[in-house]
């Protein structure tokens, strides 16, 4: 059997509604397995581990964010950048949030998939963010804040691990067989 690990964080803002059950319950009925689950208030130093970009994207993001909020022109757009990843950073700190790693075949996409698009303006009803989040990038802008998106998902298998472990120990990600993995997984021969 192939199976992946991925990481998901619900946001604070799922927390606070009451959705963590109703989003937890979408992964398991999927066929996914959580082999390590945990609510914490998320310390910095993960966030910055997690929330790290290079000053590439530091400059990419600075850029465009200085032509949303009409900045002069000759504004260094890497402070720019990095204070969406400041914005991000307490974002997460508004309240405790639910840290757990996902298993199952093809993890990172099926968890990706049901989460919906980062912008929510894209996301489809049926999807995590489709279903719960109204907000959109305008708004947060108006507001000063990050977009609501709901929850977070690793991007990629490469990443996928880097993740998990600033967040988790190894001794906190569990292995165990469910029943319905011999139906998931099973092989006809």
């Amino acid at each position: 059997m192939t199976t992946e690990k991925t990481l998901v964080l619900i946001k604070p803002d799922a927390v606070l509604r009451g959705l963590v059950g109703e989003i937890i319950q979408r992964f398991e009925r999927v066929g996914m397995k959580i082999s390590a689950i945990k609510m914490i208030k998320a310390p910095r130093k993960i966030l910055e581990k997690h929330y790290y970009k290079d000053e590439k994207w530091l400059r990419e993001k600075g850029e465009l964010y200085k032509k949303k909020l009409n900045l002069p022109e000759n504004t260094d757009p890497i402070p720019v950048g990095q204070s969406i990843v400041e914005g991000l950073i307490k974002d997460m700190q508004f309240s405790p949030i639910i840290a757990m790693v996902l298993e199952g075949h093809n993890a990172v996409h099926t968890v990706k998939r049901l989460n919906g698009p980062t912008n929510i303006d894209q996301a489809q009803p049926g999807t995590i963010r489709g279903d719960y989040s109204h907000d959109t990038f305008g708004l947060a802008n108006k507001s000063n804040r990050p977009n609501i998106t709901i929850i977070h998902a690793t991007d990629n298998p490469a990443v996928a691990q880097n993740e998990i472990d600033f967040w988790f120990s190894p001794d906190e990600i569990h292995e165990y067989k469910k029943p319905e993995e011999d139906v998931h997984y099973r092989r006809i021969d």
